[in-house]
């Protein structure tokens, strides 16, 4: 199960940094954005570093407060944060069309919340590639926790070059992940390559959209929050996604940003002006409750130095992404479903 009470998020802040590191590691990732005046070119050049950091210093709180699934969700009226989380994976295992017996490809896993949940759904072998070993060295806890070690599993790599061979898995799917790609070409391309011809590749990206204005500073800013917050090298748009991905070869079934017909908005968890008990820890005084517990933790030595400011940027982004979703200049789920041809 998900780490959830306070000395577990204490423990397990800094991820794999040694704790006397954490302070100069928040030092460093900073500086990598734009919002404390960092350049795209340096995050995108040492996007393997950047990110690393982000999710040492990230997961920890990520879990707190989300669970084991790290993303947003199309949500219904009615329909709770969890149970929409899991709708979203079944959605994108049903687009496809998964069968028991395949063998997937989870791109950019985290502790593989949604590689569990897919494979329980679907009653199939899902390897998760990630790049950080905190997550998973948490994410195999959670498989044999789970008791899907036998058919869950997870392979340390780069996404953008992949130990696997040619031709090796029957689907890949990638949930609010692929973000953080220096290339967008270069990364479809590996996927591409290492997807069975004739199968599917399906993707949650995270995108500006068409409303977004460059010269427009309140939408510079926000930009800059989400990538500080969430530890991307640039956000792209729903345009330069879908060219990327055709120009790494796949031919486009369909996309769509489906934040654009959800009943209630993916930013809900989030917005300050909305409280619930079932995402309380989200909650403006959920965050409040846990801004306060770890200023205290730190204090106490409980938790590393540099633990307020991990927490403060995260919640720079929540703001920017509450803004971002209100002005429907950002979507987090700009999804395609993609083939690789039979025949090149």
């Amino acid at each position: 199960m998900s780490k959830t009470g306070a000395l577990d998020l204490a423990s397990g802040l800094g991820g794999k940094i040694d704790k006397e590191g954490v302070k100069s590691a928040v030092d460093e990732y900073e500086k990598y954005h734009g919002y404390y005046g960092g350049k795209e070119e340096a995050r995108k050049f040492n996007y393997t570093d950047m990110v690393n950091k982000y999710y040492d210093l990230s997961t920890s709180f990520y879990e707190y407060g989300w669970g084991e699934s790290f993303h947003f969700a199309h949500r219904w009226n009615g329909e709770s944060l969890r149970e929409s989380i899991k709708r979203h994976e079944h959605f994108l295992a049903l687009q496809l069309e998964l069968k028991p017996g395949m063998k997937v490809l989870d791109v950019g896993c985290g502790i593989g919340g949604p590689l569990r949940e897919i494979a329980r759904f679907s009653s199939t072998s899902v390897t998760g590639l990630n790049n950080n070993d905190y997550q998973i060295t948490r994410g195999k806890e959670l498989n044999r926790l789970a008791g899907l070690s036998g058919t869950c599993d997870f392979v340390k790599a780069d996404f953008m070059n992949m130990p696997f061979s040619d031709n090796t898995f029957d689907a890949v799917y990638a949930i609010e992940a692929t973000c953080h790609a220096p290339d967008p070409v270069g990364c479809y391309k590996e996927i591409y390559r290492v997807l069975k011809p004739g199968q599917c590749f399906a993707v949650y990206e995270w995108c500006i959209t068409d409303h977004y204005d460059p010269n427009n500073a309140t939408h510079k800013r926000i930009k800059d929050e989400i990538e500080l917050g969430n530890g991307l090298p640039d956000i792209r748009s729903t345009q330069q996604c879908l060219q990327a991905v055709k120009d790494a070869g796949f031919e486009v079934i369909w996309d769509k940003d489906l934040a654009v017909d959800s009943p209630l908005p993916w930013y809900l968890p989030l917005d300050p002006s909305r409280f619930s008990l079932s995402s309380f820890r989200l909650t403006t005084v959920g965050r409040l409750v846990t801004r306060n517990m770890v200023k205290a933790l730190e204090y106490i030595g409980l938790a590393p130095e540099g633990s307020q400011r991990v927490s403060n940027f995260l919640e720079k982004a929540a703001d920017g992404l509450v803004e971002g979703g209100k002005k429907e200049i950002f979507t987090p789920m700009y999804f395609f479903v993609v083939r690789k041809p039979l025949s090149e």
